[in-house]
């Protein structure tokens, strides 16, 4: 069996497009902008390739500001033990990461961010991962 060479070519552009579209943590977020956010579970989105987790804050004044903290993909969240009800949209959270370059809000008027530590109000702490897992600030 004999394959042309532009199949291949091919083949091989598909298997490792996936590794360009991945970002590192240096490249959107910043390492000097940590921030502590405490508040409620607004959404969850389980999607490929970074799920994300929205959640309402209130300030000292009682401004509700929206957080979305990318995490790790699903997979990755499933292999840390977090189940698809892990958050459900009411949950009391402490989200501790650090917020992305361009701090202005996104589309939806959230502000991002990248989550590394979730601490739900059982005092449970799950780590979230995200693309800080690659050259992102030590935990």
């Amino acid at each position: 069996m004999t394959s042309s060479p532009g199949i291949s070519a091919a083949a091989l552009a598909l298997l490792i497009a996936p590794a360009f579209g991945h970002h590192s943590f240096s490249a959107e977020y910043d390492a000097n902008k940590p921030v502590n956010v405490q508040g409620v579970v607004a959404k969850l989105a389980w999607v490929n390739p970074h799920a994300y987790i929205y959640v309402d804050a209130k300030d000292a004044s009682g401004k509700i500001t929206r957080y979305a903290f990318e995490t790790s993909s699903p997979n990755a969240l499933l292999r840390r033990g977090w189940k698809r009800d892990s958050l459900k949209e009411g949950d009391q959270v402490t989200v501790d990461g650090y917020l992305a370059k361009d701090s202005r809000p996104l589309t939806d008027g959230s502000l991002h961010g990248n989550a590394r530590l979730v601490t739900l109000a059982t005092g449970k702490t799950v780590f979230a991962g995200s693309s800080a897992d690659d050259g992102g600030p030590a935990k």
